[in-house]
This record gives C-alpha cells, structure tokens and sequence, in this order.
C-alpha cells in the first residue's frame, strides 16, 4: 500500500480510530494485523518473509538471553545473520552475482550458464532485515534484554509506517514504546500530520514532477546532452531527496500521531560542509546502522591508516550494494568511499591552502565553498545511483559535457515538462529551500506554534490546496522501497 494512495487515505484514519478505541491491551495485535494487512497490499506470500525472519530472531534472541556463554551465544547470532542475509541474498542478489561470473569467466572462455531465478523483489526487504539484525546483534552483545513477547517483538520487525522504507530503528528505542500506554493527544497528533502534509508535499508536489523530468533524460540519454542532462542530473538530487525524505515525515508523522517516536532520518543534507558531514544528515538511519554494526566491529578508525583506509572504503563499497543489486550502486558507493578518504588524505593540505588564500579569515565565504563543493560531489555521484548501467552513466557524464549555450537549446530544455510545468517545480524548490533554510534556524516549528491558530491552520489548508492543485497523482512508488 502506497502513502500517496486513496487506499492508505483510508487505511489510516480507520487504524488511528480503532487504535485509540481499543483497550491499550490489545492495540499491539491490531497495529501488528494493520501492519501485515499494510505488507500483503503488494504481495501477500512475501509476507511469510517477514514472519521467517521475525520468528528466527526470536527465538534466537532468547536462546542468548538463556546463556552467558559466548560462544553459544554466538551461534544463535550466526543463525539470525545467515537466515536473514540468506533471504536478502536470494531474493536480491542471486540474479546478479550470478550475471556477473558468468561475464568475468566469458572472459577466460569458460562458459558458465547458471539460470535465472524468476524472485519478485519483496518491496522494503533491506529495510526489515536490517531492522530485525540489529536487535539480534544488541542481545548478543548484551545490550538489549530479549523481547519475550512475540507479538510486540514481530511488531518492532513488521511496524507498518517505516517496514517499507525505514527509518531503520533499533530495538532500543522501538520496543519499550510498545509496553506504553499513548492516550489521545491533541497538540502531539496534529504536530503528526503537519508532518506528514509537508512530506506529501514534497512527495506529490515536487519529487513526483521532477521525476517526469528525470525519467525522461536518463532513460534516453543518447538523445540528449548538456543543459537538459545537467538540469535532470540536479533534479534528480532533489527528487531523491524529496521522494526519500518525504517518505521519512510521512512515516515519522503517522507514528508520532498513535504516539510513537522513529528516530530522525534527514537534517538537510545539502547544507553540510563535507561528504562526513552529508552522511551525519543523509539517512541516518542507515549511515549509523552500517556504523555500529560493520565500521566500529572491523575497527573504525582505530587502527592503522592502510585499515582506516579499507574500512571507510569496505563500508561505503557495501552501502552501495545494500541499495541495489546493479554495478552502479556499486560505483556509487564507492565514490563516497573514496570522497572521505580524500579528505583525511588531504585535510592538512586544505587547511594550509584555506589560510593562505585567506578563507580562514572569511568564514562565511569559506562555509558557503565547502557546501557547493560538497553538493556537487554528491551530485557526481548521484549520475551512477540514477542510470540504468555502468555504460550508460559514461554516456550521461560524456553528453553532459556537451554544454550549448544558445537560444536553441535552452527552448529545448523543457523535455517530459512544458514551461509551466517547470515553472511550477523551481518554484516549489526555492520554497523547499526557504523553508529548509529557516528550519535550519529553528524558526519554522517555534513560528508555526506562536501563531493564533486561525493563522496555523490557513498555512496548514494553502498546504493541502498546493498539494491538490500542484501535486502529481500517478501513484508513483518511493524510489526506496525497491530497496
């Protein structure tokens, strides 16, 4: 079941209504039958899925609550861990690791003909499979108690406003708040759905429009070059983070209306100053996930520099492939990887070239480099997580050299969108911008809250009037949940 859909305008009023209804000891099994209801809306069998791994992660959790000794304890986590990867694996890797011996031993004629698996992705399979790991690895390390009771346990793994697309919470954080009772509360509900309207806005409104522009640049890419294929590439970075972060308010705000708290997911990610920086606010749900549980354990940065190197470089490389099983994503991942080497490689030197040039001196000026520099190495990067393959992101990146400035080829620029459609999307990119700017500040929540409510509500229905005039309803999927 889509956000953006008529199904889920209905679907989750009738859940926050039974919710606050039932008696709180029974709200974890119709949140848990409302979640699995929500899951089976794509494609009922994979749900069992997601009852495979929550069941294994049970019991192996209390299996190591039953035991001090490590090296038992250690065999129920390498239980948890091969089942819930071997169910990624299958489902999403199979297919590609395999294409891609069978071409690197074409090489060495050695024909190799391995076939196909015809596996429909399941629809947020990295997202629960990460989710239900990391409570495994806490119990193992002592850090989280063993949930005792399945049903609240499959309801941390199944959790319907982030299964599909995160955040990725962890069990410490998530699970105690199904032991609490949330009675109806009016400032925290409608604090949920201003969320989730400017996440619907972002969604219909700009990440949606923008993406007609984008595909049509990137699946055709011999067909265009320069300023079209440079304005998809910069639309895509704000499509992605649109459609993304949309998501996120979406699903933080339906939680926070039942009175459920999920972790902060984005903290305006194109403002940062360095690619560390952009990995504090882009996803953060995933970035610490791949901290805590593979960074930190193969030694952080707490080794040698040639070990530092590898661990940032392994990390980023595996964060690639946790997004898509594509050469790309790949590539991706590895170009932050070589991005944050880089800047430890070169930090003394940049601080040396930033007090001679006189930017020390100049703060601001400096800040204001660091971040257009920042974005657009993300933006580089951003041409290979879009394009359909390896050849074909050269293709965008040689094209897009091409630049023309005439008259000719800026009317050839509105592709997919006529000039009123594009007109309609810079402007609602200047007002994310304002808005981010001022959030940024602190100012956007403390100025909504200080208003009269006659005022809050007129900004909260100009809102839905932009969404229902401006937004596009093709029922577009996140790009996330093919994740």
């Amino acid at each position: 079941m889509l956000f953006n859909s008529f199904e889920f305008a209905i679907f989750f009023p009738l859940v926050v209504i039974g919710y606050f209804l039932l008696p709180p000891r029974f709200r974890w099994a119709f949140l848990l039958g409302a979640s699995y209801y929500f899951y089976m809306c794509w494609k009922a069998e994979y749900l069992v899925l997601i009852v495979i791994s929550t069941l294994i992660d049970y019991v192996a959790g209390l299996r190591m609550g039953k035991t001090t000794v490590r090296s038992r304890r250690k065999k129920y986590l390498l239980l948890s861990l091969v089942a819930n990867l071997g169910i990624l694996f299958t489902f999403k890797y199979a297919n590609f690791f395999s294409e891609s011996l069978r071409v690197a031993l074409n090489q060495f004629n050695i024909f190799y003909d391995m076939p196909m698996f015809d596996l429909l992705l399941p629809v947020g399979i990295s997202f629960y499979t990460f989710q239900s790991m990391s409570y495994t690895i806490d119990v193992y390390r002592g850090e989280q108690q063993p949930e005792r009771h399945l049903g609240k346990f499959a309801l941390y793994v199944a959790f319907f406003p982030q299964l599909v697309a995160g955040p990725i919470e962890r069990s410490l954080r998530l699970l105690p708040q199904f032991d609490r009772v949330f009675k109806f509360d009016y400032e925290r509900v409608v604090s949920g759905l201003r969320l989730m309207l400017w996440g619907f806005f972002k969604k219909l409104v700009i990440a949606d429009r923008l993406a007609i522009y984008v595909n049509e640049a990137y699946n055709h890419p011999a067909e265009y070059q320069g300023l079209t294929l440079l304005l998809a590439t910069y639309f895509f970075a704000i499509q992605i983070y649109c459609d993304f972060s949309g998501y996120s308010d979406i699903a933080i705000g339906a939680a926070r209306v039942m009175g459920y708290d999920l972790m902060t997911n984005f903290r305006q990610p194109y403002f940062s100053k360095s690619i560390s920086e952009f990995w504090r606010r882009w996803h953060i749900s995933l970035s610490t996930w791949f901290r805590d549980y593979l960074y930190i354990p193969l030694g952080g940065n707490r080794v040698g520099k040639q070990r530092w190197y590898f661990n940032l470089f392994a990390v980023f490389v595996i964060s690639g492939l946790w997004h898509g099983a594509n050469w790309t994503f790949v590539v991706w991942g590895a170009l932050h990887g070589g991005y944050l080497i880089f800047a430890i490689v070169t930090a003394d030197w940049r601080q040396k070239l930033a007090h001679w040039s006189g930017l020390a001196k100049r703060p601001a000026l400096h800040n204001l480099l660091r971040t257009l520099i920042t974005f657009h190495l993300v933006l580089f990067a951003w041409i290979f997580f879009r394009a359909n393959s390896l050849s074909e992101a050269f293709m965008i990146i040689g094209n897009m050299a091409v630049l023309d400035f005439s008259l000719e080829s800026l009317k050839s620029l509105n592709i997919a969108l006529g000039w009123g459609e594009l007109l309609v999307a810079i402007g609602s990119i200047l007002f994310l911008e304002l808005a981010h700017l001022l959030q940024s500040r602190g100012k956007v929540h403390s100025w909504i809250t200080a208003r009269p409510a006659a005022l809050r509500w007129s900004v909260y229905y100009l809102l839905l009037l932009a969404i229902a005039f401006f937004g596009v309803f093709n029922h577009s999927e996140f790009i996330y949940f093919q994740f």
